[in-house]
């Protein structure tokens, strides 16, 4: 049998229909340490980004965060929301946060900021599963619908947060 040709090809034999493996770049012009303070200030994310509807700390973590637990609602440019938290498991301030999501998605999340060419790139990588019924079942069918949506979503994020630190041009 022959290797797959595309990337498409190749994730679709390597993951269940079921999980997405979502990155993200966005372009802030900021310092990293103002773009890191804002994503690592989760409680202040709906101030910036309008589709996290609310965030409520339930456990603080370290005096890095590391350990900290946090339960969001997410809105959706689509008629639902998500109910997760994120439990962090590594910090390296200002480049790195990953995080283990468990709710109504469950997987895991992995920030990284970079400081390139006067401005500070920050990649998500989301690599998860919903555990609702309804979206596994329809996950299969609906998956460019619910890449469309995370993608709305993390533009949005990224206008707002550029916004937020005064960026002229945000999501340029």
């Amino acid at each position: 049998m022959n290797a797959p040709s595309t990337l498409a090809q190749h994730r679709a034999v390597l993951l269940p229909e079921s999980v997405f493996s979502l990155t993200t770049t966005w372009r802030v012009d900021a310092p990293i340490q103002q773009v890191w303070e804002a994503i690592r200030e989760v409680s202040k994310w709906p101030h910036w980004w309008p589709y996290v509807d609310s965030v409520t700390t339930v456990t603080e973590g370290d005096a890095t965060g590391l350990g900290a637990v946090h339960r969001f609602t997410w809105k959706s440019a689509l008629p639902y929301r998500l109910n997760f938290s994120t439990r962090i498991t590594q910090i390296q301030a200002p480049f790195a946060i990953d995080g283990e999501a468990s709710g109504d998605l469950s997987g895991w999340g992995r920030w990284r900021l970079f400081r390139t060419g006067g401005l500070t790139l920050v990649r998500y990588q989301w690599d998860v599963m919903p555990t609702k019924p309804w979206m596994r079942k329809v996950a299969p069918y609906t998956r460019p619908i619910f890449e469309w949506n995370h993608a709305r979503v993390m533009r949005a994020g990224e206008l707002g947060l550029g916004r937020w630190l005064g960026d002229p041009i945000p999501g340029r």
